[in-house]
């Protein structure tokens, strides 16, 4: 398994879509591309920069439910693709006991941002669809993460703009 970090949450400029970018934290730095829904990257967003809901969203939700019941996320692992679809799981622990989850990455990811837990991929994905990509240092923060104000107003942006035709098949 490669360790990733979340380098940033995007909108893929040609598409229009919300996009994961998961780089590996040692070797050549290669970034896993995810493509996303949108609710789902402002999540992640919103959990990045700390904003506060006046009711649990959905992966907080999931956060509780996993702390009430003393169960640990051990890890996050984007596992496959498979006719297109990317594939994760979560690996949990409880007390002795081990179990493992299927999750959309998107989730999945959600889920590992709110409970500070590690992201892995697998290896012959991270080597099948692994990419070099150039991202500006200017859209990192002090600490090298990726700004969070300017992931929400990315989203937001894209949410202003998006149209009801837009979904039309």
């Amino acid at each position: 398994m490669v360790e990733v970090r979340l380098r940033a949450v995007r909108v893929d400029l040609q598409s229009n879509t919300p996009v994961l970018l998961l780089q590996e934290t040692e070797g050549e730095g290669r970034t896993l591309p995810i493509f996303i829904g949108t609710p789902e990257a402002a999540a992640i967003a919103y959990a990045l920069q700390g904003v506060a809901m006046p009711r649990p969203m959905t992966h907080d939700l999931i956060r509780d439910l996993l702390t009430s019941l003393d169960v640990e996320v051990e890890r996050v692992v984007i596992t496959e693709l498979r006719s297109s679809t990317y594939f994760a799981e979560l690996q949990l622990r409880r007390g002795g006991d081990r179990s493992i989850v299927s999750s959309r990455p998107s989730d999945a990811v959600a889920v590992a941002v709110r409970t500070g837990t590690p992201l892995y991929v697998a290896d012959d994905l991270m080597d099948a669809e692994g990419i070099l990509l150039a991202i500006d240092a200017s859209d990192e923060a002090e600490d090298g993460e990726a700004n969070p104000d300017e992931l929400v107003g990315q989203f937001r942006q894209f949410l202003d703009s998006i149209k009801p035709e837009d979904f039309g098949s």
